[in-house]
């Protein structure tokens, strides 16, 4: 049974910082790109970012370009995403995702 579970979601500010973390079990995700989706109230899931099995080849959205970071600890089975200069459009359920499997999601709020 493979699992996917996200954390470090959270309210934070405009301009503010959060980093998620999603940690897969029951298998070894090492040959596998592994992502980040999310998804806002009323709006369909869409593409953050992905980063591939070697960490070699990066992707992110335009709307996260330069504000974002992927990153993966293959030793962990673990993808992160550092996410900077926080906006309200950001506001969203952020999903991890691997091969077939997704996470459970982990809510984000960027209010003042």
């Amino acid at each position: 049974q493979v699992q996917l579970v996200e954390s470090g979601g959270g309210l934070v500010q405009p301009g503010g910082s959060l980093r998620l973390s999603c940690v897969a079990s029951g298998s070894t995700f090492s040959s596998y790109a592994m992502g980040w989706f999310r998804q806002a109230p009323g709006k369909e899931r869409e593409f953050v970012a992905t980063i591939s099995w070697s960490g070699g080849r990066i992707v992110y959205a335009d709307s996260v370009k330069g504000r974002f970071t992927i990153s993966r600890d293959n030793a962990k089975n673990t993808v992160y995403l550092q996410m900077n200069s926080l906006k309200p459009e950001d506001t969203a359920v952020y999903y991890c995702n691997i091969h077939t499997y997704w996470g459970q999601g982990t809510q984000v709020t960027v209010s003042s």
